[in-house]
C-alpha cells in the first residue's frame, strides 16, 4: 500500500517569508556547505507525521480541522536568526519567532494531543518555533564565518504574518530537493 510522508505545518507568507529570503542572502555568502530551503518551502513546522496511507491522511486532515476551527487566528512576528543545536556547531540554520510565538507553541500542542490518539507521539524536546532556512552539510560543522553572520543577526528583524491557517503537506524526496504539496488547508476559526 502506498504511502506519503507527511507533517503539518504554518506556511511562511507575506513579510516573513520576503524577510526570511533576505535572511538567506545574507547567510549564503558565509558558508559553501549549506542546503538551503527553497523560497516555496519555507514554513514553520507543527508536528513531523512520517509516512502515511490514504486513510491515515485523511483522519489527519479530519483531526487538524477540527483542532484549527478552535482556535483563532493571530498575529505572528519573526525575529532572530540562529541555529540547532548552537551557532558554533549548526545543523539547522534558522529563523526564530517573536509576538505570537506562544500562540504558535499552542497551536503545535494542540495539534500533537488532537493526533495522539493516531498513535503519533510528540517530540521528546520541547517544541521551539522556528521557520528554517537551511542545513549544513553532513561531516561540516559550519565555518567561523557562519556562526560570526548568524551572531550579527540575532536581532534580525524578520517582519510579521497573519496566522490563519494550518496545511498538511506531502513531501516528495527528489535529488533536486523536496517538493512540498498541500494536502488540506484547516482555518484557524474561533472568534473567541
Amino acid at each position: 500500500m502506498p504511502k506519503t510522508r507527511t507533517f503539518i505545518a504554518v506556511e511562511a507568507l507575506d513579510e516573513v517569508h520576503a524577510r526570511a529570503l533576505q535572511a538567506i542572502d545574507q547567510l549564503r555568502t558565509a558558508a559553501d556547505n549549506v542546503k538551503w530551503v527553497a523560497q516555496d518551502n519555507l514554513h514553520w513546522t507543527l508536528q513531523f507525521l512520517g509516512d502515511l496511507t490514504d486513510s491515515e491522511m485523511a483522519e489527519v486532515c479530519r483531526k487538524v480541522g477540527r483542532v484549527a476551527a478552535e482556535l483563532a487566528p493571530f498575529l505572528l512576528a519573526a525575529e532572530g536568526v540562529g541555529a540547532f543545536p548552537s551557532n558554533d556547531r549548526p545543523r539547522t540554520l534558522w529563523l526564530g519567532a517573536g509576538q505570537g510565538g506562544e500562540a504558535l507553541c499552542q497551536l503545535q500542542d494542540d495539534i500533537e494531543k488532537g493526533l495522539a490518539d493516531m498513535g503519533f507521539r510528540g517530540e521528546r524536546r520541547q517544541y521551539v518555533p522556528h521557520l528554517t532556512l537551511g542545513r549544513v552539510g553532513r561531516g561540516s560543522h559550519g565555518s567561523t564565518e557562519l556562526a560570526q553572520r548568524m551572531s550579527q543577526l540575532a536581532d534580525f528583524e524578520g517582519g510579521q504574518m497573519a496566522v490563519e491557517e494550518v496545511a498538511v503537506f506531502a513531501s516528495e524526496l527528489t535529488r533536486e530537493g523536496p517538493i512540498y504539496t498541500a494536502l488540506a488547508h484547516a482555518p484557524l476559526e474561533s472568534r473567541g
